[in-house]
């Protein structure tokens, strides 16, 4: 069996890279995704769905290096449930109940152009195949 996540949204965070005990580098950073709709009687709906990502070694981190909060990202990679196959589940601090969606990424895509010092965009190099070992 098989299965394949797609996700394309913005970083919520700046990614935080850290290395395990046998020295691989694993990376995790927050995606949003939004979803804009409106119903028959003309009202705007607005959904945000939040995505915990996490890279492992060289794509871990490239990662890190490339990407900022805001960056539009391009994501595939399998969903990690809990041990029932369902999201993991939170209370939040007002007391509400959250869910997180948890992926390993294996692709990540970098879209759009990010921002210089000035704020005008240029556009990050492209990885090449040398520069990312796995």
């Amino acid at each position: 069996m098989f299965h394949k996540v797609t996700i394309i949204g913005n970083l919520g965070r700046d990614p935080e890279l850290r290395y395990i005990d046998d020295g691989t580098p694993v990376c995790n950073f927050s995606v949003a995704t939004n979803n804009k709709w409106s119903s028959k009687d003309g009202t705007k709906h607005e959904e945000t769905t939040w995505f915990r990502i996490t890279t492992w070694r060289g794509l871990a981190e490239t990662v890190n290096q490339y990407l900022t909060k805001g960056r539009q990202v391009y994501i595939e990679g399998t969903l990690k449930s809990d041990e029932n196959g369902n999201p993991r589940t939170f209370e939040r601090g007002d007391g509400t109940t959250g869910a997180s969606y948890e992926v390993t990424a294996n692709t990540v895509r970098f879209l759009g152009g990010r921002n210089d010092d000035n704020g005008a965009a240029e556009k990050a190099p492209a990885p090449t195949e040398e520069s990312i070992p796995f």
